[in-house]
């Protein structure tokens, strides 16, 4: 008999081991299904942070709480980024930089102010772009030594509705139709 139940709690024993095994694989699944190295996920409060712009003024992003904002982490010597700039330049910026509702800002990484000025000579962008000259921005956002070509959109109350990695057509359009989308819902 004692043998007997020493059997079935042994069963029971790997049954429940095999079990558990199965539920950390599925869940380290879950977690690493975004393999586009962020730190954040849709539906999160966006960090705050403090910006320098090249002519010295400053933005930090929880005082734009109210307003659309869009953030594009990009920087000169990313061939996708130059790519992709002249686009948000025309779908985004000229649609709507006179809404008092809506901020973009590019953050450029790791770079000095003159290499700023190149790029927006380069791409003919005339939004906003600031300094995160030690990645630390983008650090809040996405695994330092991660690739650019980032968009980042956050709603009115400071909350993460759009994460966008490299230039997909497909997803840019997407992160237009969503902007247009609430801008148009202005409360």
């Amino acid at each position: 008999m004692l043998k007997r139940s020493s059997y079935i709690f042994l069963s029971l024993l790997m049954l429940l081991s095999c079990n558990s095994s199965v539920k950390k694989q599925d869940t380290v699944q879950v977690q690493n299904t975004d393999d586009r190295q962020y730190l954040v996920k849709v539906g999160d409060p966006a960090p705050d942070f403090e910006m320098s712009f090249p002519d010295g003024k400053k933005v930090k992003l929880s005082d734009l709480r109210g307003k659309v904002v869009m953030l594009q982490f990009t920087a000169s010597w990313c061939g996708v980024c130059r790519k992709e700039m002249p686009h948000i330049e025309k779908e985004i910026w000229q649609k709507h930089k006179e809404n008092p509702q809506f901020v973009l800002y590019g953050i450029d990484r790791e770079e000095p102010a003159e290499k700023i000025q190149v790029l927006r000579d380069a791409t003919g962008a005339t939004y906003p772009i600031g300094m995160d000259p030690d990645a630390n921005i983008f650090g809040l956002y996405a695994e330092k030594d991660a690739g650019i070509t980032r968009n980042i959109i956050i709603d009115r109350s400071g909350k993460i509705v759009m994460l966008t990695r490299l230039y997909e057509e497909k997803e840019f359009n997407e992160m237009v139709s969503l902007i247009d989308k609430m801008l148009s819902a202005e409360s």
